[in-house]
């Protein structure tokens, strides 16, 4: 046996699983481009109820824009204190720097509050060059951004648990 495979067999691994059963979820949803926030929200809050999570455990609050996401998702964590919080924008390039300024705050933003939280809160913004584009990644023929968020964040839930654990708990 190689001394690779003999020594990673000692290795701590930890992984998180996609348990949403007694999680507490919280999103927030821009209604700026609604008709496709929409649609990753409906998709999000069905994978986290098919995974276990109670409707009574998922908190939704809706804002203007992907630039008021991150204070949103500040005071939801301080008001339902959320295993995840699921971020979920639109935001489809113009004509002028706007798109850059709000994709880019907007991400400092989420990445601040989650480490200064504690929480995992995740990106769930789709970035696009144009409507077609975003309707590809946000419609029902091809895998809905909303689904793929909502496992990461069920995963990372259970990740920050089991890493929060007392060793012996």
């Amino acid at each position: 046996m190689s001394k690779l495979k003999r020594s990673s067999r000692s290795v701590k691994h930890w992984k998180g699983r996609w348990t949403a059963k007694g999680r507490c979820f919280a999103l927030v949803v821009s209604r700026f481009n609604e008709y496709l926030t929409k649609q990753l929200m409906e998709s999000a809050v069905d994978t986290l109820l098919s995974h276990g999570a109670s409707a009574k455990d998922i908190h939704v609050a809706h804002v203007p824009g992907a630039f008021e996401v991150p204070l949103a998702a500040e005071k939801l964590i301080a008001r339902v204190k959320p295993d995840a919080v699921l971020t979920l924008s639109v935001v489809i390039r113009g004509r002028t720097r706007h798109f850059d300024q709000v994709v880019d705050q907007t991400a400092k933003g989420i990445r601040e509050l989650s480490m200064k939280s504690g929480v995992p809160v995740l990106l769930g913004m789709v970035s696009a060059n144009d409507a077609a584009d975003a309707i590809e990644r946000v419609g029902p023929k091809r895998m809905n951004k909303g689904r793929e968020w909502a496992l990461a964040a069920i995963e990372m839930a259970d990740l920050v648990r089991k890493l929060r654990a007392k060793k012996n708990a």
